[in-house]
């Protein structure tokens, strides 16, 4: 359910730079979405889809890059992708880990016409 209030902050942002833009309409916004944030991104078209009603950014496509969850053992030093719920290394088997990528969370860039 945390997709919503998520939906609706990539609504505002999007509405913002449309209007900072003088856009008339919204086509597509491009969001970079790490693995660990939890999102799915069929929920966040759905409630964007119902968000931006009677908005410019209704109709809008949203386009996700997914970054993998990927740790650095304290341990070996080797990088090691992170399965859900399996935090270790996949290479000493170490849970000494420092997270590298898989949590972002931003707004690429908007798709507009002027």
């Amino acid at each position: 359910m945390h997709e919503l209030s998520i939906t609706q902050s990539i609504l505002n942002i999007a509405l913002s730079s449309a209007e900072n833009a003088h856009a008339k309409k919204i086509n597509k916004i491009k969001i970079t979405l790490g693995e660990m944030t939890g999102c799915v991104p069929q929920y966040i078209q759905e409630y964007f889809d119902i968000v931006s009603e009677d908005t410019i950014a209704y109709g809008a496509k949203l386009e996700f890059n997914r970054i993998p969850a990927v740790a650095k053992c304290l341990d070996c030093g080797k990088e090691t992708k992170l399965i859900r719920f399996r935090f270790r290394c996949e290479h000493c088997n170490n849970q000494k880990l420092t997270i590298i990528s898989g949590k972002e969370f931003l707004v690429d860039s908007i798709d507009i016409d002027d």
